[in-house]
């Protein structure tokens, strides 16, 4: 992985047209007809799934989502590059990596509905629960991935976070250790161009990618929308890890099209200009053209990327929905993993005060 590079890697463009990057096309070779109509069911239903969930907060039955429409490939291509046996320390916006991971749909909105802490066990897909303090993850991951490294474990970890992030002393802290000690992790930043309501452009005035080399760390950039170009680019990254040679740092060019949460109006801040602007960039609009041209695109095909997103979102619903919601004695469970006298204390005053209002 190179220092710097004139351009983001790019392997598809908007129009559904190759680029020739003899480097990085190389790097997904393998990726046939099968895989892309594969990864354009996984962008489909992941999108399917925010616009779900986004409704599902509208109408009352989740807190909060934070929804990632526009980032779907960003997600989606980094999500293929790697293996099961790989560990995953993400934000609270990769909710297509999660699927990508194996997460079961209707587990995705548990956190946001207020009735756990995840929704899912992160030991059975190697993925953490969504970090909600911006950039913690970053040291997370890189804490992971050192121990990983000392066991023995030829694995990488990687950690996805935005370009606000980049602004938290969190994420420099974990370059530098990760640097320093030739962690086997992957820092994924996501460039959605909006960090709530500030522009990029007050998180750096140069290149976020350009800020890892001051840690001695290798970075690309890459453009976010085009699936391949990122798959392209985490193989890499991954490769580097697993083979023992320490961190790299990947940002995605993308945009988020919606709001940063559902509490928010980006409307007040952006323009309408500047988002169809980005629509015109889409990621899956760029994949389906791709297949229509290489002649792996028919309405069968598509009725049935329809009818998976359709059922996917209708349990998701359901299942949320009927959610139950847990019995108060239990918010303590997961404080320690280990029995603790004080926590056993806190119960009986916990206990004791339901009584009360159960009187």
């Amino acid at each position: 992985m190179p220092d710097a590079h004139a351009h983001p890697v790019q392997l598809v463009q908007p129009d559904g047209r190759r680029v020739l990057d003899r480097e990085y096309a190389a790097l997904v070779a393998d990726i046939g007809p099968t895989d892309l109509r594969a990864i354009y069911d996984d962008l489909v239903v992941s999108r399917r799934i925010d616009a779900e969930a986004t409704a599902l907060q509208r109408q009352g039955q989740l807190g909060l989502w934070a929804p990632f429409l526009g980032q779907e490939a960003a997600q989606v291509g980094s999500a293929w590059a790697l293996n099961p046996d790989d560990y995953v320390f993400p934000s609270y916006r990769e909710t297509a990596v999660a699927y990508c991971r194996g997460v079961d749909p209707i587990a995705l909105p548990r956190m946001w509905r207020g009735v756990g802490h995840s929704g899912w066990d992160p030991a059975t897909v190697n993925l953490a629960t969504p970090a909600v303090v911006v950039g913690a993850q970053a040291l997370h991951a890189t804490g992971y991935a050192f121990g990983a490294k000392m066991d023995g474990a030829e694995i990488a970890t990687v950690a996805y976070f935005g370009d606000g992030a980049t602004s938290q002393g969190d994420i420099a802290e974990a370059l530098v250790f990760a640097s320093s000690w030739s962690a086997p992790v992957v820092f994924f930043c996501q460039n959605n161009q909006w960090a709530i309501s500030a522009p990029v452009s007050i998180q750096s005035s140069s290149p976020i990618a350009s800020r890892a080399a001051g840690y001695g760390i290798p970075s690309i950039q890459v453009d976010g929308n085009d699936v391949l170009g990122v798959l392209a680019v985490t193989r890499q990254a991954v490769r580097r890890a697993r083979d023992g040679g320490g961190p790299s740092f990947i940002e995605a060019i993308t945009y988020r099209m919606g709001p940063h949460t559902t509490a928010d109006d980006p409307t007040r801040y952006r323009s309408s200009a500047e988002l169809e602007l980005w629509r015109t960039r889409d990621p899956i609009d760029r994949l389906r053209r791709l297949l229509d041209r290489e002649g792996h695109l028919d309405e069968d095909f598509l009725a049935l990327v329809a009818a998976h997103a359709d059922e996917v979102a209708a349990r998701l619903r359901a299942a949320t929905i009927d959610m139950p919601s847990p019995a108060p004695q239990t918010m303590l469970d997961h404080v320690y993993a280990t029995p603790h006298r004080l926590l056993d204390a806190e119960r009986e005053v916990f206990a004791d005060s339901l009584a009360g209002e159960a009187q």
